[in-house]
């Protein structure tokens, strides 16, 4: 792109943000997720100001929601280690990240990030005063990129996927490649992003995979415990479906009310909504109690658990033999399939995963398995059930998968102590 055109796409993208900043607030009047959004970065410069003093040292984390977050934990943890006289900084964009993570004992300090306009930047930046700074995956705001460079703040991208349909690879993405300037490193997850990167001229690249692996990793080393479900589980074979949305309950109904009674299901939905749960389980033909419930009967003579709380299903996983992974049915996006590969449990998920590596390469290991509907959905849990052999050899691979693929957190570590960041 023509450089004469670059402040002139600059001064549009700003213009786009206010009005994009005008348009949610007109939005949050009739949903509630939008007024989150809008709600709490009214006071973020207050909070920041009330907890990071001008003599305190700083490091930052952008994460836009809960999936970042997690990729970006293993990270804290080693800077909370290695730093321990830095205060921890961690923004979100989403409220679905905020809201669940906001009093984190890994942050000192967690806000909303606000809207990216050139005096929300400078004045985010000049209170917060990092010393370095780590952008999780994805979302590259120009006007923070800009501010950082312009007051040479180190500054890396971990976890990081590109894509060819992404601004910076099409003729009118000048600016935005621009911003990627701000970048002392780049951490990617694989081969692909680093070619499209490379073909812009960037060579600050390390390959260095997905830190959600590290993440995960640790978990099957940690107290998994939970006797809840231990009683519910007995003898039984168990599903654990996690994250779903309506699009994946939909698929799952057919099985669940027909299979067989030595198969039981933990059903963990990604939004705690009343009249959702209400509604899906009103379908449910196997005797059926809620997390909230289970204090008041015996629980082992259920055969469907749904979990009406967040916070459970990471441990949940530790008892599935099979695991179904929602998200990827409708549109919302895959959630993390890392998690009950961790503990060698076969994978079934939705067929829109666009995006997600780590689905592609488990599917072409044979570890994970994509169905698009109902039948596909019974075919494949009723084979997993009655094969107990097959379920075995598919749950080590995804296992294996795991194991095989962390490191990524000691490749980041090693750069920022190599270049006393």
């Amino acid at each position: 792109m023509n450089s004469l055109l670059l402040p002139s796409m600059h001064i549009l993208y700003n213009l786009l943000i206010h009005l994009t900043s005008f348009g949610l607030r007109i939005v949050g009047l009739f949903s509630n997720k939008m007024k989150l959004f809008v709600k709490g970065r009214e006071n973020v410069f207050e909070i920041l100001k009330a907890d990071i003093a001008s003599s305190d040292k700083s490091v930052w984390f952008h994460c836009a929601s809960l999936g970042e977050f997690e990729q970006g934990v293993p990270i804290m943890e080693e800077i909370r280690k290695r730093k321990p006289d830095h205060k921890i900084i961690i923004s979100f964009f989403s409220p679905s990240g905020f809201e669940i993570k906001k009093n984190t004992s890994l942050a000192d300090v967690v806000v909303y990030l606000p809207m990216d306009t050139p005096s929300n930047a400078r004045k985010f930046i000049s209170i917060t005063h990092p010393s370095l700074v780590f952008f999780v995956k994805y979302e590259f705001w120009p006007n923070y990129l800009f501010e950082l460079q312009q007051k040479d703040i180190p500054t890396l991208l971990i976890s990081g996927v590109f894509r060819p349909n992404q601004w910076f690879f099409q003729s009118y993405g000048g600016f935005m490649r621009k911003a990627l300037t701000a970048f002392n490193h780049f951490f990617l997850q694989d081969e692909e992003s680093r070619e499209l990167l490379k073909n812009i001229g960037f060579t600050n690249i390390t390959v260095s995979g997905d830190t959600r692996f590290d993440r995960v990793s640790h978990q099957i080393e940690m107290d998994n415990t939970l006797n809840f479900a231990e009683d519910f589980k007995g003898n039984s074979i168990c599903i654990v479906c996690g994250s779903t949305w309506p699009e994946d309950e939909a698929v799952l109904l057919d099985y669940i009310n027909s299979a067989p009674k030595k198969v039981k299901f933990i059903i963990a939905p990604h939004k705690m909504e009343r009249s959702q749960i209400d509604g899906f389980k009103s379908k449910l033909k196997r005797k059926t109690i809620l997390y909230s419930e289970k204090d008041k009967v015996n629980i082992s003579a259920y055969e469907v658990l749904v979990i009406d709380c967040i916070g459970l299903l990471t441990k949940l996983y530790s008892y599935a033999d099979i695991a179904y992974v929602g998200g990827a049915m409708g549109n919302t996006g895959l959630h993390n399939i890392l998690e009950p590969a961790t503990f060698g449990v076969p994978i079934i998920i939705g067929k829109n995963f666009e995006g997600f590596p780590e689905a592609y390469k488990l599917r072409s290991l044979a570890g994970l398995f994509v169905v698009s509907n109902s039948k596909e959905a019974m075919d494949i849990f009723s084979k997993l059930v009655e094969d107990a052999n097959f379920r075995r050899k598919t749950g080590m691979i995804a296992g294996h998968f795991v194991n095989k693929n962390t490191g990524a957190t000691q490749k980041v570590i090693e750069y920022v102590s190599s270049n006393s960041l």
